[in-house]
């Protein structure tokens, strides 16, 4: 089958992912195949190709926004059937064991399995995937194309306004504009939340509006008011102060990435002080996802998506790190 492989990491703009024929995947006993129709692209895939997130091994192939239909399944597989729309994101599997798994806490494994990380991903025409970490797709939640971003930065951005202790009816703001921050503004929308965007970008914050933010600004703009819940999505360290300058006492900083360049020192009386709490998401939890899909399949979320054919992997990844996607998401269509 061809797959986009990553021998090793470089910049993207050097186009390391290769676009080679690997062999096809086998479904062990308790896992499915699914042949992929579309997978989205993620910031964190763009991590992981330039090295900022290292791959215990290589090569690896990323990739963990992966929508397709079950093809085949092990044994042990036999809640899932064959034709059945699934999803593959970025869990790939979890212990179960360790002292986090056992209290509820899966996303803080000691031992967890990334897709596209620790096993093959899914920039490729098919891969396997745990039966037990496969998100059935009705077909409620709209096209492959349109449903792959669901898949991490959907989750991801719920869980981090869930992070934010974002509670319906209250005021959030986001940081950057990007493919999780434009499906965690419907959901805060969703929710009755008045909602605030920060971005460097003009095209992104007039989406924003059209999504129905209360209010838009530019990076280094103090907000209007105040607000006691906000997310961080761009992975820029810097704008942390300005962050806690604008949060209420109280207040939550929720950040959603995976790695987040260098943080400045902050001011305790100005950033810290009156009981202002940072916190990162890690991960998400099966119940994240569920809830995220469950919330997405009543119609009240779009996707705006560019799509690219497999073979354009790497343009795909350059367009999102220099910001020049005509859209919030990237997608390959296979």
């Amino acid at each position: 089958m061809k797959a986009l492989s990553l021998d090793r990491p470089a910049s993207i703009g050097a186009a390391p992912l290769q676009f080679v024929d690997v062999p096809d995947p086998e479904p062990r006993p308790d896992e499915v195949l699914v042949e992929i129709d579309a997978c989205g692209v993620c910031r964190t895939d763009l991590h992981i190709v330039e090295g900022e997130v290292p791959a215990p091994s290589y090569p690896v192939i990323p990739g963990h926004q992966a929508v397709g239909r079950i093809v085949d399944r092990g044994r042990d597989a036999c809640d899932l059937e064959l034709g059945e729309r699934v999803g593959v994101a970025w869990v790939g599997a979890f212990c179960r064991r360790c002292a986090f798994c056992l209290s509820g806490r899966e996303n803080l494994c000691d031992n967890p399995t990334f897709t596209g990380l620790h096993r093959p991903g899914g920039f490729a025409e098919r891969v396997t995937a745990r039966a037990a970490y496969v998100h059935r797709l009705p077909d409620a939640l709209g096209s492959d194309v349109s449903v792959a971003p669901l898949l991490c930065a959907g989750i991801i951005g719920y869980r981090a306004l869930k992070q934010s202790r974002l509670v319906p009816g209250e005021r959030v703001a986001l940081y950057g504009f990007g493919a999780a921050a434009h499906i965690a503004l419907q959901v805060a929308r969703a929710w009755q939340c008045e909602v605030y965007v920060v971005s460097r970008d003009d095209a992104s914050l007039e989406r924003a509006r059209e999504l129905g933010a209360l209010c838009v600004g530019r990076s280094g703009t103090p907000l209007p008011h105040r607000v006691g819940h906000a997310v961080l999505f761009a992975p820029v360290g810097s704008l942390i102060p300005d962050i806690m300058r604008d949060l209420d006492k109280g207040g939550v900083l929720s950040i959603a990435g995976i790695y987040v360049d260098r943080v400045p020192e902050l001011d305790y009386a100005m950033h810290l002080f009156g009981e202002k709490t940072i916190v990162s998401t890690t991960a998400n939890t099966l119940q994240d996802a569920h809830e995220l899909l469950e919330l997405a399949a009543t119609g009240k979320f779009t996707t705006q998506v560019e799509t690219f054919p497999m073979n354009e992997g790497n343009q795909a990844l350059l367009k999102l790190k220099e910001g020049r996607l005509r859209a919030q998401s990237a997608v390959l269509e296979m």
